[in-house]
């Protein structure tokens, strides 16, 4: 579905403060190294999806810790916004980098193997 513009400022404007936050005002160490990839918020603001990547080995513990920190990141999100509602946060592992660099690894072995 195409997004109009308006919907994509909202969106990167979610995405930016929600990056700010993590690295200014969460002190959780579980944190530490995530990427905010992107923000998917609805029509009406009640809901913002918030897509992140992180190491592999740590999605379980970043997972937990989103789920912890997720109340007190809505109420600091709201502070930070001017907007009529404050989102429910929805945090929701990326694994597009992941996948990357899987097929990247399988193009490199083939071409490998091509080789000899």
């Amino acid at each position: 579905m195409k997004q109009s513009s308006s919907n994509r400022k909202v969106n990167e404007q979610a995405r930016e403060v929600i990056s700010s936050l993590l690295l200014f005002e969460i002190s959780d160490p579980r944190l530490r190294l995530v990427t905010i990839v992107a923000c998917e918020v609805s029509f009406d603001r009640s809901v913002c999806n918030v897509f992140y990547s992180t190491d592999p080995e740590r999605y379980v513990e970043v997972a937990e810790a989103f789920k912890a920190a997720s109340g007190h990141l809505r109420s600091l999100m709201a502070r930070e916004l001017s907007w009529r509602v404050a989102p429910e946060l929805r945090f929701m592992l990326d694994e597009t980098v992941d996948q990357a660099q899987r097929i990247a690894e399988a193009l490199e072995r083939d071409a490998m193997r091509n080789k000899q």
